[in-house]
């Protein structure tokens, strides 16, 4: 009997094809998947062959370090997992778990403090720029009272941070509202508070020692000072013009 050349129809080698570019190798199981809803999808973002089995509990395991940002598990790929994608696949447990660590991590980049107010107590963050931005005076969003975020107290108007644990009375800090709303100085030396009415910014204070009333240092180069002292070199400019112009004429 001769060798017969059967002739397959279109339908089963469009099946064929199907099947076969439909099943792949699981890079972390290294199992064959032929089930096409098997094969994990991260919202289109890399397409490498992992089981959705698979990536569960690697999830699971990187919420469970902690982990927030969680990476594809690929050696050559730095893209990270959609959370929104990966929601149906895992358990509602899992999913809450996984956002609250990416809540906390997105707080963590701000230095936080707690409102000082016993009433409130709320949480309020830095948001000025992130750790390293210096922040002092702050308004609780919630309770809308006035504290340092600095060391963590009620707002010590006219006081610095080391001078709040002198303040006894409601006297002191009515006197430090006051030197905050007239914007008096304080002498670095012997902290005593300094007027300007008007003239130079660099003033004498009763101790002796002579500081910027700008910046309320002792030697600065603070903008008010250069500019003080910019006007009073140009004061001496024109009134040497003047008498240059003066003695000329005459």
């Amino acid at each position: 009997m001769g060798n017969v050349n059967q002739k397959q129809k279109p339908q089963q080698l469009e099946h064929q094809n199907s099947s076969s570019s439909s099943t792949f190798t699981c890079e972390i199981c290294i199992e064959p998947v032929t089930h096409p809803n098997k094969k994990f999808n991260n919202n289109n973002k890399c397409t490498h062959p992992f089981c959705t089995d698979c990536m569960i509990k690697y999830i699971q395991v990187k919420v469970e370090d902690n982990v927030s940002d969680i990476k594809c598990p690929a050696l050559t790929c730095d893209h990270s997992l959609d959370p929104l994608s990966c929601q149906p696949k895992v358990s509602h447990q899992l999913f809450n778990k996984w956002c609250d660590l990416l809540c906390d991590s997105t707080v963590l980049e701000f230095d936080r403090a707690y409102c000082p107010n016993r009433d409130c107590s709320a949480l309020v963050d830095n948001e000025c720029g992130g750790r390293g931005v210096s922040l002092k005076k702050c308004v609780c969003p919630n309770c809308k009272k006035p504290f340092c975020f600095r060391c963590k107290v009620p707002w010590h108007a006219g006081y610095r941070c080391d001078e709040t644990g002198e303040i006894m009375d409601r006297n002191d800090v009515a006197f430090g509202v006051l030197l905050e709303r007239k914007k008096w100085m304080r002498c670095p030396e012997c902290r005593h508070c300094v007027e300007l009415v008007k003239g130079c910014f660099i003033v004498r204070c009763r101790c002796g020692v002579k500081f910027c009333y700008g910046c309320g240092k002792t030697v600065c180069n603070c903008r008010a000072s250069i500019l003080d002292y910019i006007f009073r070199f140009c004061i001496v400019i024109v009134v040497f013009s003047l008498l240059c112009l003066l003695f000329t004429s005459t």
